[in-house]
């Protein structure tokens, strides 16, 4: 028989860990003195003790690993619970070999630049909503082309709204397409407004309802200032995609968190869809 010290560093554990295995069942010690409440071990519990640790090891919770010593889990389950944290481990290093990607562009920007970036790109899913929009062309992508199409057509879609009676739920939010029939320099713009869920697509109200959808991975960042001076956000973009193994999946959407009378104070994240390259 051990005494709980001893016990404890035959196994390479804490006295505070055996109570703990001892108060949710799951390495009851062999005998408890009922007069002075001390635990005992016998020599034989050490394997029960060195599976616990291993099955601990390999990441299953204790209520996973007492299951699986009391064999309320079969072999077939056991195989799925491993393949399971197979899986979840793997997504976790190529999520860490993502960061570690992305901590390593940083390195390389600020020591050829030799200042830290004040653009933060972040990887994110931009998720599908519900909106009222208006549509336009513009001869360009360029801010010159874009920024008197979109002014104008957000003054129009919030007065249509406003007429209607339909309530904005969130900041508004402006998309860029090719024409498919365009000679690729003009493209469509969409302005557009969040609203509630209970608005019903279509367009009887002057301006359309539709979902926009779902970004599945976007690179983001947060730009500070006029639309007409994102030049240095945008190449900030085209950097993090260009280091981190990325490609553009097409324009970046624009939504306007916070839109002063002063442009200057405009703060508007840019989402560009990105997939693997």
């Amino acid at each position: 028989m051990f005494n709980i010290g001893d016990f404890a560093k035959h196994g390479r554990v804490s006295v505070r860990m055996l109570r703990h295995y001892d108060a949710i069942g799951l390495l009851r010690p062999a005998r408890v003195d009922p007069v002075s409440g001390y635990r005992c071990y016998e020599a034989a519990q050490l394997a029960r003790l060195n599976r616990v640790i291993a099955l601990k090891d390999l990441g299953f919770t204790l209520q996973q690993v007492r299951a699986v010593l009391d064999e309320e889990v079969g072999a077939a389950e056991l195989r799925g619970m491993l393949r399971l944290r197979r899986a979840e481990l793997a997504a976790a290093m190529a999520a860490d070999a993502e960061r570690l990607t992305r901590v390593e562009a940083r390195l390389r920007t600020i020591e050829s630049e030799g200042t830290m970036s004040t653009h933060d790109v972040v990887v994110k899913r931009v998720p599908s909503v519900r909106v009222a929009e208006l549509t336009a062309v513009a001869a360009s992508y360029e801010p010159e082309d874009v920024g008197p199409v979109v002014g104008p057509l957000f003054a129009e879609l919030c007065g249509r709204l406003a007429a209607a009676g339909v309530a904005e739920t969130g900041p508004s939010v402006a998309c860029y397409e090719d024409l498919p029939d365009g000679d690729g320099a003009a493209v469509l713009v969409r302005v557009a407004v969040p609203v509630g869920a209970s608005v019903e697509p279509g367009g009887e109200h002057g301006f359309a309802v539709v979902d926009l959808p779902e970004i599945e991975e976007a690179v983001t960042v947060v730009h500070r200032g006029s639309m007409d001076d994102t030049l240095g956000s945008f190449q900030a973009l085209a950097r993090f995609i260009d280091e981190n193994g990325y490609r553009s999946a097409g324009y970046a959407r624009e939504l306007y968190l916070e839109c002063p009378d002063d442009p200057a104070g405009w703060v508007t994240e840019l989402q560009e869809p990105v997939g693997r390259a």
